[in-house]
């Protein structure tokens, strides 16, 4: 008998394109401003490295391999500290919805010590409602706007 591993599932609708959802998970500028001055950095191209850093000082927060890329349908990444520790996955899954974009983010293959979904749990809610507020309104969330711990 197998033991599932703790996951975390998040789904918002946003008045927009895939295109334009697509480039906001990806562009320096535009993840800077919704993703607590943080930019994600790679070629985009399935096993090339990924890595989410401080937009000003370069400093590597999270990085991973690019696992699985349909621009602009599917993002798949893995999700692991610079300190080490067995990574994680995130799926992004951006489908068109009643003139809409359905967003779903699913975050699996997490530790089961919950230290981790504890983390995301409160960040990917926040991340993604500001990604949603920007791409909407053209203004994200001011408390994404700086860096983050969450809280």
């Amino acid at each position: 008998m197998t033991t599932r591993k703790p996951q975390f599932v998040y789904v918002t609708y946003i008045q927009t394109t895939p295109e334009k959802v697509w480039a906001a998970l990806q562009e320096p500028e535009m993840t800077k401003q919704y993703w607590g001055m943080h930019k994600n950095v790679s070629d985009w191209k399935v096993g090339s490295s990924w890595t989410h850093q401080d937009y000003e000082t370069g400093e590597v927060h999270l990085e991973g391999k690019v696992l699985e890329a349909e621009p602009p349908k599917k993002l798949v990444v893995s999700w692991g500290s610079p300190a080490g520790g067995p990574p994680s996955k995130v799926t992004f899954l951006i489908e068109p919805f009643m003139n809409a974009v359905r967003l779903t983010v699913m975050h699996d293959e997490l530790a089961e010590d919950g230290k981790m979904l504890e983390s995301i749990s409160q960040g990917w809610p926040a991340i993604l409602s500001s990604l949603k507020s920007l791409l909407e309104t053209g203004q994200p969330l001011a408390m994404t706007t700086r860096r983050w711990a969450g809280r």
